[in-house]
């Protein structure tokens, strides 16, 4: 998943039925949605999949040897105490098989999951092939089940000794037990080659049943966190030296991107899906509606306008420029100036992942990009008034604009018009049901409007499955189709997942789910709300 960065008078006379007939309005049209085919192919374009997504470190129990585990693990128990503990998540490496059950009662096309590259590799070139075996069944249970896998092989989470939480500065060079992480002078390219050692292995022993793979999932915003602000894994603080060692590091990931890319290109050879392409190869992105602000509120002012747009390049379009045309932009300056050996033309698909609208305000929070953004409870005049207080996520202190997800995906479309998108990711943190179905109604009324005019959106994946650990955030935020009791790990269906299943069984959208959950007017209310917040962040 993410990490956060972070009615109008019509709708009221629709409502009360003014000026209307007495029969009022008519109900919103149906709408349709094609079966699932090929991710990538030209073959593909105007299908659709349904889907929803996990992650490994986010659900598995026993999963002790990723960086994640030593980090968020108490002091007392030999950990670093940063955060909530993840534990056992919500045990969904025991429970795996059973979860597939679930997904098949979703009467999902497909199932996005990451593969926890520290059970597969405990140890440095030590590979427990009782861990593969788990992926295999897991695989093959989905497949029996009449869902297509989708697997992401690096998904905000490392073995422990690719950049140990613990030794951060690394004083001894290199070794088995820490190779000093992305962006270090001798251990960059050591690390780059395990990832593409990973991604062989795993093309290689799951390419006779999967074509459809992502290697990194939201790389901007997972080194943000993990490298920029030391709020993930390893914890370095890179960010205000943005170009001599932030960047790099964006550098030698886009680089592990490739290799990885050529991997599974060379590994998976079987077209198992018999679309004609034994491999899709692709990545998600965290994507925003980023607004123009200044002291609260929206701004015409340029130098807020120009932060808005910095921002939006930088989390948008800075990766998939350098992966189409295998130039990195290294100063930010919006034209790539960097050979990345092997990079250009290494993405087939294009996920997008949307959550949330947020104000950014000019000034030098943010070197470089000249930027300062709303984040979280640390406001200097970019956070902005929600569109409706309804919009409100008060579990990750953010707007949930329903209207938002549209001219995001035309904008990717427009930029890179051969390039087929996927919504891989797009949910709610919400303790009532009802919003969760609204938001699922809505992105995709949202994804059918964006097709209608032409842009080639080839799925959507509800985030996430069931409730789990999220990230910084702990266990507070609930985001799944399926409620986990944190004491007995019993899963139970949400409104959220009852209304998904129903859609993904017809592939339509009813009028009747339209007229109740959809359109971009107010949302059901979230009683966590406090009553005197005035952003979404108080």
């Amino acid at each position: 998943m993410r990490w956060r960065f972070a009615a109008p008078l019509l709708v009221v006379l629709l409502a009360c039925g003014c000026g209307e007939s007495a029969e009022g309005p008519p109900p919103p049209a149906p709408i349709e949605f094609s079966d699932i085919d090929s991710l990538s192919s030209s073959a593909g374009k105007g299908s659709f999949r349904f889907g929803a997504a996990s992650a490994a470190t986010q659900i598995e129990d026993k999963n002790i040897h990723t960086d994640w585990y030593v980090f968020t693990q108490p002091v007392a128990d030999g950990g670093l105490g940063n955060g909530e503990f993840v534990g056992d998540a919500v045990q969904g490496f025991t429970r795996a098989l059973q979860d597939v059950d679930l997904v098949r009662e979703l009467n999902l096309d497909s199932y996005r999951f990451s593969i926890s590259w520290a059970r597969i590799e405990p140890q440095r070139d030590m590979i427990d092939e009782e861990a593969i075996k788990h992926y295999s069944d897991l695989i093959d249970a989905l497949l029996a089940a009449g869902i297509k896998p989708m697997v992401t092989l690096h998904h905000f989470s490392n073995p422990v000794w690719i950049d140990d939480p613990r030794d951060i500065a690394c004083s001894n060079g290199p070794s088995d037990t820490n190779l000093c992480g992305l962006g270090h002078p001798q251990g960059a390219a050591l690390v780059i080659e395990e990832m593409k050692q990973h991604a062989k292995l795993m093309a290689a022993r799951f390419g006779d049943r999967v074509d459809d793979w992502g290697t990194l999932n939201e790389p901007v915003n997972y080194l943000l966190a993990s490298q920029g602000l030391a709020v993930f894994p390893p914890g370095k603080q890179k960010l205000f030296k943005l170009l001599d060692e932030f960047m790099p590091v964006m550098r030698d990931y886009l680089a592990a991107h490739a290799q990885m890319y050529a991997a599974i290109k060379e590994a998976d050879t079987t077209d198992a899906d018999k679309d004609g392409i034994a491999a899709s190869v692709g990545m998600s992105l965290s994507v925003a509606e980023w607004v123009a602000s200044s002291q609260n509120e929206l701004s015409q002012d340029p130098l807020d306008l120009a932060a808005r747009d910095n921002t939006e390049y930088t989390f948008h379009y800075l990766v998939p420029d350098a992966l189409l045309s295998g130039m990195f932009d290294s100063d930010l300056d919006g034209v790539g100036d960097t050979e990345i050996p092997g990079l250009k033309g290494t993405v087939d698909w294009l996920g997008v992942q949307y959550y949330f609208r947020t104000g950014v305000t000019g000034g030098g929070l943010i070197p470089v990009l000249e930027v300062t953004p709303c984040i979280g409870n640390f406001d200097l005049g970019a956070c902005v008034l929600p569109l409706d207080r309804s919009f409100c996520v008060p579990q990750m202190g953010y707007e949930f604009n329903p209207g938002g997800l549209l001219p995001i995906l035309e904008k990717f479309s427009a930029r890179y018009p051969k390039l087929p998108l996927l919504v891989s990711e797009a949910g709610i943190a919400t303790e009532v049901g009802t919003r969760r179905a609204e938001n699922i109604v809505r992105m995709l009324e949202q994804i059918a409007g964006a097709i209608d005019n032409g842009v080639d959106v080839r799925g959507y994946y509800y985030w996430s499955l069931t409730d789990n650990f999220e990230w910084a955030e702990g266990y507070e935020p609930r985001f799944g189709l399926y409620h986990v009791d944190y004491d007995s790990y019993a899963r139970s269906p949400t409104e959220g997942a009852d209304v998904l299943a129903a859609i993904a069984a017809a592939r339509k959208l009813s009028s009747e789910q339209r007229a109740r959950y959809g359109g971009n007017g107010p949302m059901t209310a979230e009683p966590a709300l406090h009553p005197e917040a005035i952003h979404c962040n108080d």
